[in-house]
């Protein structure tokens, strides 16, 4: 069904100081701005949630982990309002339908060159070559060629109106011509632009960063940072508790109550957890038992018990951090009438990264039963969940998905994860009609109608109840007292900058 697939942690996040601004800053700074003035300040210590899947590669799963610690960047990020902002690139405009010109500011990369027109093109050319292509370019077929001393053009097969937006995918970091030196094989270790270089990389257990003191955005405040990739949510509270490390990322709900409340940061993010349902094969490739098991949750249950408060009710694709979607909201259309279970038997599945998904599947799986299907649950740590999630082995997934994480575009994870060549589509829906709405959608340029048009589509992929959205959630960092400056990110793409410090 699917030509191509895209692996990818669904994890926190594109680092930029200019961005840190639009977003809260835990500690008792708001300045996340590390000017020139940032000295020599002591080391951070940050506990992440994912480590490595892929080798550190920018065009998967890690890609969110190496802007998380402000490692890579690409030509744009994302403000506030989710429009493109600034980044490698200072300004860009649109010449004619297919091909827009971005102007560079002066930056260098870490390993002493220069970023350059050729250097970026060449950069994106790596991406765009890459098997299987970054979810940002699912579907899109773009050449870059330099043009003058700061000037890269791009131009696309099709007209593609939110290329700004794309480009601030984290998968689609610039890094310099010795990342590509070993073959296949991307090393973004010393290579990248942000204001921490990677120095040493332990496997799946620990990473080292030293600041980048020639940052084109000023040096950080912070002399490096000292990653550890916990996985196990409750000993990443804990380290933080007993004061072994200052930055805690996605702390489990159940641990919410045990850290002293001004360590506590709550932030709605555009992340939805929900309930995949397989359309194409087994027990739900019948959309009246789809209809039968989305008619059998309770998605209240969710937000105020499972998340404990810390999410909402599950509306949609898109949640209440995405702030313009709920007034756009259509009923869903086309759906089928639901059949009685009769004892359906159902494979569910879901990882333990994020320690609330094993306990929602347990919800689902008990809400199902009572409705007359039989369960079985699988639970794994991601990694070794995904390949067989995206190979349709599972009749039902429960997946927390950030909405807006790989591209911005609120269209680019529809195409992804609910059409019939989408790199992410564990649903493995393939229908016409949520195709051809996609296929609209992604051709507006003007940004209400395009909003409009993925709403209709919205409608359409909720109509099929291929995906049953449980709760918009909201992430919790853990900060130590002594920190000011972390970056609190509803795309969940960045999270220390060059104002973070202690």
């Amino acid at each position: 069904m699917r030509s191509h697939r895209r692996s990818r942690l669904l994890a926190p996040f594109l680092l930029v100081p200019l961005m840190a601004g639009c977003f809260a800053s835990g500690g008792g700074d708001d300045s996340a701005s590390g000017g020139d003035g940032g000295g020599d300040g002591a080391r951070l210590r940050v506990a992440l949630a994912f480590p490595p899947a892929e080798n550190l590669s920018p065009y998967g799963a890690d890609a969110t982990l190496l802007s998380r610690l402000g490692v890579t960047e690409g030509l744009t990020a994302l403000d506030a309002n989710g429009s493109a902002a600034p980044a490698l690139a200072e300004s860009w405009r649109r010449d004619g339908e297919k091909t827009w010109e971005f102007t560079l500011r002066d930056a260098t990369f870490q390993d002493g060159g220069e970023v350059t027109p050729a250097a970026v093109a060449e950069s994106l050319a790596h991406a765009t070559d890459a098997e299987p292509a970054p979810a940002a370019l699912a579907g899109v077929d773009l050449r870059a060629e330099a043009s003058g001393d700061r000037v890269v053009r791009i131009n696309t097969a099709e007209p593609d109106p939110v290329l700004p937006l794309r480009l601030s995918s984290p998968s689609l970091a610039i890094l310099s011509k010795g990342a590509y030196a070993k073959g296949s094989r991307v090393d973004p270790v010393g290579h990248a632009t942000g204001p921490f270089e990677l120095t040493d990389v332990n496997g799946a257990t620990s990473a080292s960063l030293d600041r980048f003191d020639d940052y084109w955005g000023g040096r950080a405040q912070a002399s490096g940072i000292d990653a550890r990739f916990i996985a196990d949510g409750t000993a990443r509270a804990n380290a933080l508790r007993t004061g072994e490390i200052d930055i805690a990322e996605a702390v489990p709900v159940a641990q919410a109550a045990s850290l002293d409340e001004k360590t506590r940061r709550d932030t709605a993010t555009t992340r939805t957890t929900s309930l995949l349902l397989n359309a194409s094969s087994g027990t739900f490739k019948d959309a009246g038992l789809r209809a039968a098991a989305r008619a059998a949750l309770d998605t209240s249950v969710f937000a105020k018990d499972v998340y404990e408060g810390y999410g909402d009710p599950g509306a949609g694709v898109y949640g209440p951090a995405v702030t313009w979607a709920e007034g756009k909201r259509a009923e869903p259309v086309g759906r089928a009438a639901a059949k009685k279970a009769g004892g359906a038997t159902v494979h569910l599945a879901t990882y333990d990264n994020r320690p609330e998904l094993p306990e929602a599947a347990q919800v689902v799986k008990q809400q199902l039963e009572k409705a007359g299907f039989t369960v079985k649950l699988t639970v794994r740590e991601y990694s070794r969940l995904e390949g067989d999630a995206l190979d349709g082995k599972f009749d039902a997934f429960v997946l927390a998905r950030n909405t807006l994480l790989d591209t911005g575009d609120p269209v680019a994870v529809l195409a992804s994860d609910y059409t019939c060549d989408g790199g992410f589509n564990i649903a493995q829906l393939c229908d016409k009609d949520v195709d051809r709405a996609v296929a609209d959608a992604e051709k507006i340029a003007d940004t209400a109608k395009r909003q409009d048009a993925a709403m209709a589509a919205e409608a359409r992929i909720l109509g099929s109840d291929a995906v049953v959205p449980l709760v918009h959630q909201r992430i919790i960092t853990g900060v130590a007292d002594s920190v000011q400056g972390v970056i609190l990110d509803p795309y969940e793409r960045t999270l220390v900058g060059t104002g973070t410090r202690r």
